[in-house]
């Protein structure tokens, strides 16, 4: 039997103007569901994905480039600039407009900040600090600092983090990649590393984490991609890796239902694979340059489930790939 050809993207949005740096959904909602995007132009476009336009334009970086956005209890948009200021924007009638709050990072670097909802009166951001290899955790909206993280040893410019809840009740953990290749995971509550893995010969460009499996990915400038995972001691242990044909992966990001891995690729594709295993899935086309981002749909609804793709060439493709009850 010869292989199912590839899908095509449900469709496209265009119409930012510049490269897409990152994306986020928030689809569980009375009102119609929304893909955000930010740009090397300092925009986020906030699109109706039932009109498959943008409802307003945020515009608060000074043209910075935007490289993350997300949402605190769906009533504020968080937006993440290279002018070294996460923007705090109301998101109510109208869909925001004006700044309501700012918090400065200092960081110069392209690390994505990461967000922990701890309820709907409180959420803690991750972030990288204008001292480069280290992270702060800051409570929102409160604006009051948790902790400080910086390694003993010198791994370089901090380069991508993820912070979540452990199901056991335990305090947070936070996994950090950094430029010398290596990740650490963190115990944010007592603000020590708890273990340390040497994944990548080059900087660790992106990770995601899988708290339901304890296991994670990352990626980097060269051509594979690295799982691995906590044992019970919490140290982090290699696991499977896969080669690709060509190096460079901007984005990686596990599925909501663990079943599924993205991959955004510099060679203008977006790679899927089985997470369990890091099984190849599917090789899709539709861009003309480098893959900056890739994210799911938060869609409670698994039958519904979409995956966005944003590229330097300006476009948004906007995916149903294997969505199963």
């Amino acid at each position: 039997m010869m292989a199912r050809p590839p899908p095509d993207p449900q469709y496209i949005l265009r119409g930012v103007g510049a490269a897409v740096n990152t994306l986020y959904f928030s689809c569980n909602r009375p009102d119609p569901p929304l893909l955000f995007s930010g740009s090397t132009k300092g925009a986020v476009h906030i699109w109706n994905l039932n009109t498959r336009r943008p409802e307003k334009v945020l515009e608060g970086h000074g043209g910075s480039s935007v490289i993350w956005v997300n949402t605190l209890s769906r009533e504020t948009v968080l937006s993440q600039g290279r002018d070294m200021r996460v923007c705090l924007w109301p998101l109510s009638e109208g869909r925001g407009g004006e700044v309501c709050d700012s918090l400065y990072t200092g960081s110069v670097g392209f690390c994505q900040c990461s967000l922990l909802s701890r309820g709907p009166s409180s959420s803690l951001l991750a972030y990288a600090s204008e001292q480069m290899e280290e992270v702060k955790v800051m409570e929102l909206p409160s604006n009051v600092p948790v902790c400080s993280l910086k390694p003993d040893k010198k791994l370089g410019m901090v380069m991508c983090l993820k912070i979540w809840q452990p199901d056991a009740g335990e305090g947070p953990l936070l996994v950090a990649g950094y430029e010398d290749g290596s990740v650490l995971l963190w115990d944010v509550t007592q603000g020590r590393p708890l273990s340390s893995l040497s994944a990548h010969p080059e900087p660790v460009m992106c990770l995601d984490f899988d708290p339901g499996r304890q296991r994670g990915v990352s990626g980097s400038a060269e051509n594979t991609i690295r799982s691995w995972a906590l044992d019970g001691q919490q140290n982090l242990q290699q696991q499977e890796s896969v080669e690709l044909l060509n190096p460079g992966i901007s984005q990686l990001q596990v599925r909501g239902d663990g079943k599924i891995l993205a991959a955004a690729g510099w060679d203008h594709r977006i790679r899927v694979f089985g997470w369990k295993r890091l099984k190849p899935l599917a090789v899709l086309k539709c861009h003309t340059d480098m893959m900056l981002s890739v994210t799911f749909s938060d869609h409670a609804d698994p039958t519904k489930r979409l995956m966005a793709a944003g590229s330097k060439d300006q476009r948004i493709s906007i995916w149903s790939i294997y969505n199963q009850n």
